[in-house]
């Protein structure tokens, strides 16, 4: 099976058990209430996650205590393995993400014969943690959570789609509070609608073909408000993605997606994420802590869930190196287009490492070509800023330093960087308000929580010490020739 073939999570999991070390199972029957997470953060859920973790395979449970329903975790888990799925290599999927960009194919609906997540259909009355798993990663959690939850919506006024994914936590029977960051996409429909007094109508689809979950990531200014990411997923797979029509609502859903939650946005019907709770925490969070709870948010009326049978409920274990892909991925697309656009041939490539959660921090690889390219790392810094608001460090190395290997960065930053001439701040900037650090709390010049300095390392040696500043010339060789064992 090749990786062109996948089109869901089923044809996932078939290719991943043809590549050993991607896939592991068990049949021990496990909790959904705190024992999943804790068995896959040891199992790979990587770093932020506290030690001890590690970046291992994706894992499916096949028991879970009280449900009908397997879980899988982790396919997104591992740089290594979301290449394996798209084709591509980990050193090249951000270029891949803009190839698509630039030849996206639009989805298409299909009829509900055609779409195999509406083989079972549920309507009201029900309770939403009676017929799926609760999935709770922590006890400070504000509840069951769902964190893999696409969101599909249409701007009431321009009839323009996209999809976001939110992190949306279980109320009631039928209700989940839903955080929306400032400026998502949906959330500005949702404003437009509830200006309009109407509901908005929605689709949450969960359990999808990865290049779906990746390509899904993009915000602007990469993708503007009414761009729909669904059509890069299809340049990725050089085929439409499927779309299905709701049972319950006027919204479309991804027709291949093993579980579809179908409701609405009704005007003005809000909730605190903790509302169950009251100890004011929400869920694991990308820099590695429990992220606070949020007042006020919308509420999602559930009207109506569709799955497949024998379904199979995909979850996010964070923090960890799932969430770095889903988040990084598009980072690095957006980076590169930006700084590529403004300075041609300068910028060599960016990683964005799980030490920064897939936002807070971007290593970018520079070649400088002629004196007057002396300052250009500084100014595609600035750059990188400006494509993405949320990023808080730039690293910035030569070309001759792998911006993959954690150690090769940091030995430039030990010989080719002075703190007191090369180290740039920018203090009061809008950051990421996940970011513990970004408090008056932690810093009286910041003037609101949000706010940080912003930082860039330049790691660059000066054009006119460049000979200086030789790697030492080895031998090139072939190893495939000395026949090593």
């Amino acid at each position: 099976m090749e990786s062109s073939q996948i089109t869901d999570l089923r044809s996932t999991l078939d290719f991943l058990a043809q590549h050993p070390g991607q896939l592991v199972s068990t049949d021990v029957e496990v909790d959904p209430y705190l024992e999943i997470a804790g068995i896959y953060r040891r199992v790979g859920s990587g770093t932020p996650a506290a030690p001890p973790t590690k970046i291992g395979p994706a894992m499916l449970f096949n028991k879970v205590k009280g449900y009908d329903w397997r879980v899988v975790a982790g396919i997104l888990a591992s740089r290594e393995r979301t290449a394996l799925l798209l084709g591509s290599d980990p050193r090249r999927l951000a270029f891949d993400l803009l190839e698509a960009l630039d030849h996206a194919v639009p989805p298409v609906v299909v009829s509900a014969d055609q779409a195999p997540c509406q083989e079972v259909v549920i309507k009201p009355p029900f309770d939403l943690r009676q017929v799926i798993p609760p999935i709770q990663s922590t006890p400070k959690d504000a509840g069951p959570f769902f964190n893999l939850g696409l969101l599909r919506a249409q701007d009431p006024e321009t009839g323009a789609s996209d999809v976001t994914i939110h992190r949306m936590c279980v109320h009631g029977p039928d209700t989940i509070s839903v955080s929306f960051s400032i400026g998502r996409h949906i959330g500005v429909f949702l404003e437009k609608a509830w200006a309009m007094g109407k509901p908005l109508p929605v689709s949450c689809s969960i359990g999808l073909d990865p290049a779906i979950y990746v390509a899904t990531s993009f915000e602007a200014p990469t993708t503007p408000l009414g761009f729909d990411e669904l059509t890069i997923a299809g340049g990725l797979r050089k085929r439409p993605v499927e779309l299905v029509q709701c049972v319950t609502q006027d919204a479309k859903a991804i027709a291949r997606a093993e579980l579809v939650l179908e409701g609405e946005f009704r005007p003005y019907h809000q909730a605190d994420e903790d509302a169950v709770t009251g100890l004011g925490w929400a869920m694991p969070e990308f820099p590695g802590y429990v992220g606070p709870a949020q007042t006020q948010l919308p509420v999602m009326t559930v009207t109506g869930i569709t799955h497949r049978v024998d379904p199979i409920l995909q979850i996010l274990v964070g923090p960890g190196e799932e969430h770095v892909t889903l988040a990084g991925l598009p980072t690095e697309a957006s980076i590169y287009r930006l700084i590529e656009n403004a300075i041609p041939g300068f910028l060599q490539n960016v990683y964005v490492p799980s030490a920064g959660g897939g936002k807070y921090l971007a290593i970018l690889q520079v070649k400088k070509r002629r004196p007057n390219d002396e300052g250009m790392q500084r100014q595609a810094a600035l750059a990188a800023f400006t494509a993405f608001s949320e990023l808080k460090h730039v690293i910035l190395v030569d070309e001759d330093v792998d911006i993959y290997d954690a150690t090769d960065v940091m030995w430039a930053m030990t010989t080719r960087y002075q703190g007191d001439v090369d180290t740039i701040f920018i203090p009061g900037v809008r950051g990421h308000s996940l970011d513990p650090s970004g408090t008056p709390e932690y810093n009286q010049l910041l003037k609101g929580p949000g706010i940080t300095c912003k930082t860039i390392f330049d790691c660059t040696v000066p054009w006119s010490l460049k000979e200086r500043f030789q790697r030492s010339p080895f031998m090139e060789v072939d190893l495939e020739k000395y026949d090593i064992h």
